[in-house]
């Protein structure tokens, strides 16, 4: 079921991290400051609803114990037990990380991580695309869609460059985080380069066809043509122009991250062109686990905690100016159910990863999963040959 007393929307992300950043409000701590050293601001949304109660657990709640069988819980001890997290929220309960999870739990160690437990939206929503229009539109419910035309982090950003690429999603289409910033871009892959379908004369054409026009449509297709070519630019090359491969820091590999290497490595190679980037946005989907959870699980923590203990190392000279942030549209239902997997719940956690985050720590006053802490209370254990999914 859903845990009700935290919120990530309603008085904004900012407010879900104020604690655990050292700078008030999230248009300061990302987007303030200008020139070469300015903060960069990376979201990575777990898309399908993470599980945030098998990724972090309250391992030795008797509640959670009874409610969930075991396989979909993080244990304290036996032959597979989770990573231990110091500074939970509620000191009587052990919270541990997931086993798979080895990079994440050596980033808090370090003081590097934190997470905030029990949040999530405040509207009532089971559908991911509702609740990932709502995430990304900036909104706290579904009635709030229909005033908002642009995305949170394209609002947060305020305008945009005509020169620099200040915003990106490493995936082939725009996130909606950035709706409405005429200057962001997708950037899936940059192996072959970044210029235009057909070339120098589609490009010369689009030049000429927006340099004769001063409306809104010519403005932001200036943009994004100038945008193309800054970060073409910048892509090494063979004395043949042919792109080079991209090379990590210091040998770093990215094993183990699976597809969601990628999106990762490019959004390493767009910040270190220095060419104005401050926000990026990364997709890691197969969260939405009905059936069969904890296998599919498993590999989801390994590919995300891989790589973003990866995309960390390979930005070492950047920490003190990189935030990053997990956001998945909802969480999980606290029972398990007849096919061994969570139905969509509510709440769920977020990560922040940072040179300046205040890790080592969850974050959030715990509200426990007793009946009268969730919402819609909980359903009963499904009885013995009964079919389908919890309610």
């Amino acid at each position: 079921m859903t845990i009700a007393r935290r919120t990530l929307l309603r008085s904004g992300l900012a407010g879900a991290l104020g604690a655990v950043l050292p700078v008030p409000g999230l248009r300061n701590l990302a987007f303030a400051e200008t020139g070469p050293a300015r903060p960069i601001f990376i979201v990575v949304h777990l898309r399908g609803g993470c599980d945030g109660l098998n990724l972090i657990s309250p391992a030795t709640d008797p509640v959670f114990i009874e409610a969930r069988v075991s396989e979909l819980r993080v244990p304290a001890d036996g032959p597979d037990p989770g990573y231990a997290l110091a500074n939970g929220p509620d000191p009587k309960i052990d919270f541990r990380l997931h086993a798979q999870a080895g990079g994440l739990a050596e980033l808090y160690k370090a003081g590097n991580l934190a997470f905030v437990h029990a949040v999530g939206l405040t509207d009532g929503t089971r559908s991911h695309f509702v609740a990932t229009d709502m995430i990304e539109h900036g909104v706290a419910d579904a009635a709030g869609l229909n005033h908002a035309s642009t995305g949170w982090l394209a609002r947060a950003l305020g305008g945009s460059s005509a020169t620099a690429l200040i915003a990106a999603s490493a995936s082939g289409t725009p996130s909606n985080d950035l709706a409405g910033l005429a200057s962001a871009l997708a950037v899936p892959d940059l192996g072959g380069g970044l210029g235009l379908p057909g070339g120098e004369p589609v490009q010369t054409m689009l030049h000429r066809l927006y340099a004769s026009d001063n409306g809104k449509v010519a403005d932001a297709g200036r943009r994004a043509l100038a945008s193309l070519g800054t970060v073409d630019a910048h892509i090494a090359r063979d004395p043949q122009q042919k792109p080079l491969p991209y090379q990590p820091t210091n040998g770093v590999k990215y094993d183990g991250s699976g597809e969601f290497e990628r999106p990762l490595r490019t959004a390493a190679q767009l910040i270190k062109m220095e060419i104005g980037l401050e926000t990026a946005t990364v997709d890691i989907g197969g969260w939405d686990t009905h059936e069969y959870q904890s296998g599919r699980f498993k590999g989801q923590v390994t590919k995300l905690a891989s790589g973003l203990a990866a995309f960390w190392n390979d930005l070492a000279a950047y920490h003190d100016r990189m935030i990053v942030v997990t956001i998945s549209e909802f969480g999980r239902r606290l029972r398990s159910n007849r096919s061994a997997g969570t139905d969509h719940g509510r709440a769920g956690v977020m990560a922040v990863l940072g040179g300046k985050v205040r890790g080592g720590k969850i974050y959030g006053a715990w509200p426990g999963l007793a009946p009268e802490a969730l919402d819609e209370g909980v359903p009963p254990p499904l009885r013995s040959g009964s079919r389908g999914r919890a309610a």
